[in-house]
């Protein structure tokens, strides 16, 4: 199987006397609220999604990745994993001690081994992550909006945050001896943030043809408005997969993480992470984890070629439609038929068709996902 990305997979999870101990040793402890998406990270760092990173990035490893995408040792990585906190809070910690992350009024669920803390400068984040600071992008905007301290540190998961979708979680060690089981020594990963249309079963089929096994991975998380809820997302591939797809060749699992719209850096941060999962291949589509005409189309494809020690194989799909004439799904290497035979896999027009209560056309979507999208009032995000 592969190894994964660093060549360790990260297990921070405290478990049995190790987890008493801590609890105990803590109970004095400061303590500090997080989000939702912060607890994400958190639980990602411990289970190994994030590996090789053992906890919140220090100011070194920071500036490594803003600077270069890559840690200070050298190992590729393009998205900062930091914990903001306001300059009061801040102050109150100290370096060297352990600080108690925390759910609202709930029970702590980790350990921060508080190292660092160090100030930034926001706009430049924003700048060298998303390639601009415009705050109509809506990564840049949750980095502007990021606190003025950054607390660094290994974390160790005390406990894991009950959500609505967790049959559906598996952790790396999980997809790992899932992969082995199923026979599987080569796998494609599949990021999604979407519902399926034919174009995602295309591309996702057309991929599998190469490998034993095929991963569909959708994001569940914090997203911007108008993307597909997490609960929709998920009833659908679940429809499209018992109707559509080999049991023997499928698996899917969610990751419990934020969109954050950075285009070609996140293909390659979707890219390490699917490596720690277990796969040895991911499919890049045309705007991967774009937003708007922010990037170029194909910036998420060509950003792979300043990573050959990624470890995993990208699987580049530049643009496929349905053909009236051929009758199926196709590209441009295949389909010898001009444009106005072609229908574009679209995800503003099966939304639009979508929220007026329309069935997009079979060549578009399955009918069977388009009717469990629609059973629901509101599937979008507001």
């Amino acid at each position: 199987m592969i190894q994964p990305h660093g060549g360790k997979l990260v297990d921070r999870v405290l478990e049995g006397k190790t987890k008493e101990e801590a609890l105990a040793r803590t109970a004095k402890a400061p303590r500090l609220t997080i989000d939702a998406e912060l607890v994400s990270d958190v639980e990602n760092i411990a289970t190994g999604v994030y590996s090789p990173l053992k906890g919140f990035l220090g100011e070194a490893d920071f500036r490594s990745v803003l600077a270069s995408s890559r840690l200070r040792g050298d190992v590729a990585w393009t998205i900062p994993i930091v914990l903001d906190v306001d300059r009061a809070t801040a102050d109150g910690l100290k370096e060297g001690r352990e600080v108690l992350l925390a759910v609202g009024g709930g029970s702590p669920v980790a350990v921060l081994h508080l190292e660092e803390k160090y100030g930034i400068d926001r706009g430049e984040m924003a700048e060298k992550v998303f390639g601009t600071r415009d705050p109509a992008h809506p990564g840049v905007a949750k980095v502007l909006g990021l606190k003025e301290v950054f607390l660094a540190g290994p974390v160790d998961l005390l406990e894991m945050t009950p959500t609505p979708f967790d049959r559906w979680k598996l952790a790396p060690r999980e997809t790992r001896v899932l992969f082995e089981s199923k026979g599987w020594r080569t796998v494609v990963g599949f990021q999604t943030r979407n519902t399926p249309h034919l174009g995602h079963e295309y591309v996702q089929k057309a991929a599998l043809t190469f490998v034993d096994g095929l991963f569909i991975n959708p994001v569940i998380g914090r997203k911007k408005k108008g993307d597909f809820k997490d609960e929709v997302i998920l009833a659908s591939y679940e429809e499209a997969i018992r109707r559509y797809y080999i049991k023997d060749r499928t698996a899917m699992a969610i990751l419990q993480m934020e969109m954050r719209y950075a285009g070609p850096r996140e293909a390659i941060h979707h890219a390490i992470i699917r490596k720690n999962f277990g796969c040895t291949h991911i499919i890049i589509g045309r705007d991967h984890a774009g937003v708007g005409s922010f990037y170029p189309p194909f910036a998420a494809q060509d950003i792979f070629a300043d990573f050959p020690d990624l470890g995993i194989t990208p699987m580049f799909f530049r643009s496929f439609s349905y053909c009236r004439t051929c009758g199926s799904v196709v590209n441009e290497k295949i389909c010898p038929h001009p444009p106005e035979e072609h229908i574009q896999f679209s995800g503003t027009k099966i939304r639009d068709l979508l929220v007026k209560g329309e069935c997009p056309p079979p060549e578009l979507m399955r009918p069977e996902v388009a009717r469990v999208i629609m059973a629901f009032e509101e599937p979008f995000n507001d």
